[in-house]
């Protein structure tokens, strides 16, 4: 695998470094859609910082108007493509989990699958140790080339888990509702040295 090189990336456009709690937990969402889990987890979390990236316009627009709706203090929607945003805006050790909920399985580019990107070792090193990366979908080969990925490439410990109703993204809700399993990987970041 290349290395990945954080320093070729330009910010994101607009972007300005968010002012991290250093005394709160900090949570990540990646692909939030129309930010369904996100406001739901923040409301749900009141004492966690949960971030929270769409890239895709119209989503994030959706996202966008429901947050205004009821906006949550603890909730930062964010517009931008999650790699440089990371890059620029989170620290080492910074994060206590990240949600990768129901990707686009890239079917033509499994390069572009997040645990075969280089990018993978840099977020999990934004992660702190025994945090955790939540990976969902309702494709069994996505999830098993993840699992070999996370043991084979990252040394990740993991646990699967099957979902049930009533789901927390859109995706997760018409899935189940069209009977189809949907499973989650929690994979945990290792203490060096243990």
């Amino acid at each position: 695998m290349r290395a990945f090189r954080p320093e070729l990336l330009r910010p994101p456009r607009d972007f300005v470094r968010p002012q991290l709690p250093h005394d709160r937990p900090i949570c990540l969402e990646i692909g939030a859609g129309v930010g369904l889990h996100a406001l739901s987890f923040a409301a749900q979390h009141p004492t966690i910082e949960l971030y929270a990236i769409e890239r895709t316009a119209e989503k994030f627009q959706k996202f966008w108007h429901s947050y205004q709706a009821n906006p949550l203090r603890n909730l930062h929607p964010i517009h931008a493509d999650a790699i440089p945003w990371v890059v620029h805006a989170l620290p080492p050790e910074s994060l206590e989990r990240v949600f990768i909920l129901y990707p686009n399985p890239e079917p033509k580019n499994p390069a572009q699958r997040w645990l075969n990107m280089p990018f993978f070792a840099f977020l999990l090193s934004r992660l702190k140790p025994r945090g955790h990366v939540h990976l969902a979908s309702n494709i069994p080969e996505y999830l098993a080339e993840a699992k070999q990925q996370a043991e084979q490439t990252w040394q990740l410990p993991y646990e699967e888990k099957t979902l049930s109703e009533p789901g927390r993204t859109h995706f997760e809700i018409k899935y189940l509702q069209r009977g189809e399993p949907c499973r989650e990987l929690v994979f945990t970041k290792p203490i060096i040295g243990s």
